[in-house]
This record gives structure tokens, C-alpha cells and sequence, in this order.
């Protein structure tokens, strides 16, 4: 709905409507006014209207030579105010600031992204619950009225229709206002959606096609308040069955329009991209402009301050549903497989800080936003990118053994010497936090919960610690929901030193999904951003992770019911014969220290149970996941074979 011939129809619309040659009115009339433009003055001056007029979803930013012509049109018209509306902030919106006009928050855009199955993708957005009363209602509905799509082009065959229309909506989208989009360009790519009982009209809508044949715009949607139906929350409804269709017909998207996110997420939109009226108009001014991404961290490796996001990464906020994209040298002839995965996850980390903020110990992380948090193909690719962005080689690099052993290796890989400072105490969760601020090293890597011993280090070390080195601080938290201990990632607002490494391979149950998400400021955020693979998150990926984010009920259920099992496996191991100790654990798994280590690792191989050998790190141990109740008795007549 960018294209100049679509948006030219739009505009005549609106003349026809207003009934005069230009699109002048007031913003009252246009409805863009309430809660928007306070001042009396600017709300009822005459103004030139222009871009997608009163109708369409975004206007595209004009150019400066499209603005001069715009400025004469306004004098010629006797309009004293000029507004843009609806431009999407991501447009160079350059020259209407330099020819004064004043942008102004219009909420956002939303669309319907149709990348899988219809009812997978709601119940990933809506949940399972949501999703069951809307095609309850639906069924409901469809017993009481019927459903008809009327093409725009035939319309004179069907005169009730656009009188019933008119009806409906009123004010801009009058009858006289539809005729001239029958008669636009527009035509043969819209129609009418109408339900009815009968003779009666009880909801009217207008579809247009993309021009691209990929999409859907919604541009409107009016419905009888008065009819029973409406009761049925039949606006959504509705939408669900234009998703079906839309799905069924090929396409990729349905587009909503302007509205508020919260409202729009209700309805199954995931994509929203961030709008602003612009108006030009007599004494105001624009405020500063504000930067357009953020600065990168202090401690930045000097080669990566100077390189910019790589490829079309660079981009990732900027729309490419609605576009006819020619840049990827991709098949177009074997479906939505052969098109590279969306890059814009800024409503999936929004879904993320909220879900995550719901378990206990979680505190400050709704606060956050998506600038806050970068997705990864699991934590541990994390680790590699933030080595590789915040470090630079000589760079010394702090783990604490026993620990998770990637964080060694990707350091030695990237040539940063590593720096071994073992935990201390009988259940090895002290840190000896006077040699490591000691080594002065530029990153120091905390496993917490720790991989493999299960303990967390004192908070008031981990404190002092961050407060106190001159490097990053990173702590990795892969485990940290099945803690009762409070987690860090609510404090890296507070510090700009403070890496927190999370993931849902483990307490998600999404292993095989590949998420991990580092949490920091967005100056790390960035560094991070330029060194990263674009396109790694993968479009399953992150609807798997979508659908598993509106489910917190099952996954704190879940979690539940490790602990249960896990403390229930502790107490009989450390009863078992064969075992020396159980460790104290804060993740789903026990660290043991066995009575003849050997010989019981070979006889659980033969036996066809998996533990990890962690003999290496720590003497006489093995790393026990804690299975399902059937996978545990398993292991327990194992050992006991092993006698």
C-alpha cells in the first residue's frame, strides 16, 4: 500500500469523500487528532492531507522534492497545516524534518505474520486457550450468520452491500468515498467482506491484496454493536477467518492497520512497526533528533567499533513483508521455505522479558526492553560472540573450574589467554574474588548456576565482583530457573560491565530450537550484533520459542516437578551403596561422587544409561540429569547391578 498508484486511489478517495479537488480538512475529521494533537488551532485548521490519506496503513516519507511540491499544493489550496500521517520511523524522514515538519507518536502498524499453519501460529501468539474460545465463538457465529466476500470491481451487482458499507463505517468511509475506490486501480485487488443474517448487515469490512500478491490489508472492519453477534467478539473472529483464507490462498501476511500493539497482539498480529504523524503547521517546532542506534560499549574490541552490522542485519527493524524483494538471490518457485527467516524479533524479545518475568526470582526484567537483549543460536554461541566483539587477542579471560569447558575453549580459539582461578569450599560455590580482581582480566565468565557441580557462588562475591573488576563480568544462567535463588539479568540496567547469558534449551524444554539470549546494555548489545551471523534464528525457531513463551503455566509446572524429582533422586542416591556424595544442587541435575568411579561408569554403559563423566574435572564424579520418573528408576537399578 506504498506503491505512488495505490496511494494516489487512497487520496481520491478521500477527495471524494470531503467532496472538493485536494484532500483538505481539519485533523478532527480525519480522527487522527484525539489524544494526538492537544491544541485546539492544530486540531481544526484546514489541512492538506497527503500520503495515504485518512485510510492507509503507513504513508511512505516523502522525498525533498516531493515535500516542495506538497508546500506549494498547501498555498494553492489556501491550507495552512500539512500533514504526512502514519510514517513509519524507520523511512528517511530527513527532508520533512528539514522543511519543519514535526513528527508525532502515531502508535504502529500491525500485521499477521502467516508463516506456518494458521491455529499453530495463534496458539503460539494467543495461547491454547484463547485460541479454543475464539473458534468456539467462531462456530457459533457461523451457525448465525453468513460469510460473503464481494470483489470491489462488481460491487454495482451489489448495491446493498456498499449501502450497508457506508452504513457502518460512516464519516470518511462514505459511500461516495468507496465508489471512487471502485473505480481506481485499487479495484480488481479489493472487495467487501460482509456477514449478515439474512437481509440485515451485521458486519462490513474492506480487503485489498498487496501489489506484490504476498499480503493482505485490512483497511477496514465495522461491525453492528447493537446485533447479538457482536457478543461473540465477532471483530475477531472474523479476522481469524480471514487468516484462514489468506493462509489457504498462498499468502504471507494480513496487514491490520494503525492500532495499539497490546490491542493488536490480542488479535494475533507479531510484527509492529513503530509510526509517527508528521505535520507542518505554524509555530511548531521539531524537537532534537534522537540517535539512531546506540553507542557501542567501552569495552568494545577496537577493530568491531569501526565495522557496521553485517548484510541485511543492518536493516532488521525496517519492513520487508510488504515489499517485492529482489535483493536475496533466493528460489521463489518452492515456497515460504526458500525466503530467508524474519530478523525483526523486537516483539519476541518484548514476549521473552514478559513471560520470563513471570517465574519467581525474575525481578526487573519486564522492565528491560528489546534493546537489552540479542537472541543467539543457543547460549553457548552467545559466549563466541561476545569474545569475539568484546575481547581483542592478549586479552585475558577469568573461568572459575570446575565449569562449563567452552568457555576455555572459544577463549583459546580467539587467542585470549585464560586465566584458572578453581572454586573453593566443601560444595565448591566460594569464589576467591582477591585473585581474580588480582589477574585483572578484561572478561571474567561465571557459570551460575554451575555446570557441573549444580551450587551457586555467594551473591554478596558475585556483587562484589562486578563492582569491582575492571573488565565484563558475564554470568551464564542456563540453569538458573531451577534456582530459588533470585537471578542477575535484573541488574544490567544498572551495569554496564554486566553480561547475563540465559537460554531455553534447559527449563523451556526447547533444546532442539537453538534459542539462547544474552542480556546486557544495548552499547553490548550492539558490539555483539556486529560480529553475529545474520539469520541464524531460524522462522521454526522462533515460532517454537513463540508458542512455548505463552505457555509459562506448563513450563513452571514443569519445573515443578523436576524439583520434586530431583530432590526425591538425591535422597536416594546419597543412600546408595556405590555413591560417596550428592552434591547440593540449584540446576535439574546431581553431581555424585561414586565408590569405585570406573567401575560403575562402565557397567551404566553396558547397562545403556548416559551420564556425563565428569571424572576429568572433578575426581571420582559423573553429572546425573534428572529424567522422568521411568529414565530414573532406570539408572537407580543400574547402579545397583553395578554392585
Amino acid at each position: 500500500m506504498r506503491r505512488p498508484a495505490d496511494i494516489d486511489a487512497l487520496r481520491q478517495a478521500l477527495c471524494a469523500a470531503l467532496g472538493s479537488v485536494e484532500p483538505v480538512c481539519s485533523l478532527s475529521q480525519l480522527a487522527l487528532g484525539e489524544g494526538v494533537f492537544t491544541d485546539d488551532d492544530i486540531l481544526h485548521r484546514p489541512t492538506l492531507v497527503t500520503g495515504a490519506a485518512g485510510y492507509g496503513p503507513t504513508s511512505p516519507a516523502p522525498t525533498a522534492h516531493d515535500v516542495d511540491a506538497l508546500v506549494r499544493r498547501a498555498e494553492e489550496a489556501g491550507a495552512a497545516q500539512i500533514l504526512v500521517p502514519g510514517v513509519r520511523r524507520t523511512d528517511d524522514t530527513g527532508a520533512l524534518r528539514a522543511a519543519g515538519f514535526v513528527p508525532v507518536a502515531a502508535g504502529a502498524e500491525c500485521v499477521v505474520r502467516l508463516n506456518g499453519d494458521v491455529d499453530e501460529l495463534l496458539r503460539g501468539r494467543l495461547g491454547a486457550e484463547r485460541l479454543d474460545d475464539l473458534r468456539r465463538r467462531g462456530r457459533v457465529v457461523s451457525d448465525d450468520l453468513t460469510w460473503e466476500r464481494i470483489p470491489l470491481s462488481g460491487l454495482d451487482k451489489s448495491p446493498w452491500a456498499r449501502d450497508a458499507f457506508a452504513d457502518l463505517h460512516g464519516g470518511l468511509f462514505d459511500a461516495a468515498a468507496l465508489q471512487a475506490l471502485e473505480h481506481s486501480r485499487l479495484a480488481d485487488r479489493a472487495e467487501l467482506l460482509v456477514r449478515r443474517r439474512g437481509e440485515n448487515v451485521v458486519q462490513a469490512g474492506l480487503l485489498v491484496g498487496s501489489h506484490s500478491g504476498r499480503g493482505l490489508y485490512c483497511l477496514a472492519l465495522a461491525t453492528d454493536r447493537d446485533d447479538p453477534a457482536a457478543r461473540h467478539d465477532l471483530h475477531a473472529v472474523s479476522l481469524y477467518q480471514v487468516y484462514v483464507d489468506a493462509h489457504r490462498d498462498g499468502l504471507d501476511w494480513v496487514h491490520l492497520g494503525r492500532g495499539e500493539a497490546d490491542h493488536q497482539r490480542a488479535l494475533g498480529a507479531d510484527l509492529f512497526v513503530p509510526l509517527d504523524h508528521w505535520l507542518r503547521a505554524p509555530g511548531l517546532t521539531a524537537p532534537e533528533q534522537a540517535p539512531t542506534a546506540p553507542e557501542v560499549s567501552r569495552f568494545t574490541a577496537p577493530p568491531v567499533t569501526t565495522v557496521a552490522v553485517p548484510g541485511p542485519a543492518r536493516f532488521r527493524h525496517r519492513p520487508r513483508f510488504d515489499l517485492v524483494d529482489l535483493s536475496s538471490n533466493t528460489n521463489p518457485f518452492l515456497g515460504r521455505g526458500g525466503r530467508y527467516p524474519e530478523l525483526d524479533t523486537t516483539d519476541l524479545a518484548r514476549t521473552y522479558l514478559t513471560a520470563v518475568a513471570q517465574l519467581p526470582g525474575q525481578g526487573g526484567l519486564d522492565a528491560l526492553t528489546d534493546e537489552y537483549l540479542l537472541f543467539s543460536s543457543g547460549a553457548v554461541d552467545a559466549v563466541m560472540l561476545l569474545l569475539t566483539a568484546l575481547a581483542s587477542p592478549g586479552d585475558r579471560v577469568c573461568v572459575t573450574p570446575p565449569t562449563f569447558e567452552l568457555y576455555g575453549h572459544f577463549a583459546r580459539v580467539l587467542s585470549l589467554p585464560v586465566v584458572e582461578v578453581p572454586l573453593g569450599g566443601q560444595d565448591m560455590n566460594r569464589l576467591d574474588v582477591t585473585r581474580m580482581l588480582a589477574a585483572d582480566p578484561h572478561v571474567t565468565i561465571l557459570c551460575d548456576p554451575n555446570n557441573p557441580v549444580g551450587t551457586r557462588p555467594d551473591p554478596e562475591q558475585v556483587h562484589e565482583l562486578i563492582a569491582h573488576t575492571e573488565g565484563l563480568v558475564v554470568i551464564d544462567e542456563a540453569y538458573v530457573e531451577f534456582s530459588d535463588k533470585p537471578s542477575y539479568a535484573g541488574l544490567v540496567a544498572e551495569h554496564d560491565n554486566l553480561i547475563v547469558l540465559r537460554t531455553l534449551s534447559k527449563a523451556w524444554g526447547l533444546a532442539g530450537a537453538r534459542c539462547g539470549i544474552a542480556l546486557a546494555q544495548p552499547g553490548i548489545i550492539e558490539a555483539m550484533r556486529r560480529v553475529q551471523v545474520p539469520f541464524g534464528f531460524t522462522d521454526a525457531s522462533q515460532r517454537a520459542v513463540r508458542e512455548r513463551l505463552v505457555d509459562v503455566r506448563h513450563v513452571r509446572d514443569s519445573i515443578g516437578d523436576i524439583l520434586a524429582e530431583r530432590d526425591r533422586m538425591a535422597a536416594l542416591l546419597a543412600e546408595h551403596p556405590t555413591v560417596d556424595r550428592v552434591f547440593p544442587s540449584d540446576a535439574n541435575f546431581l553431581l555424585v561422587r561414586l565408590h569405585k568411579h570406573e567401575q560403575v561408569m562402565d557397567r551404566l554403559r553396558a547397562a545403556g544409561v548416559l551420564v556425563a563423566d565428569v571424572g576429568r574435572l572433578i575426581p571420582d564424579t559423573c553429572r546425573i540429569s534428572i529424567g522422568d520418573r521411568r529414565a530414573n528408576e532406570t539408572l537407580l537399578d543400574a547402579l545397583t547391578a553395578a554392585l
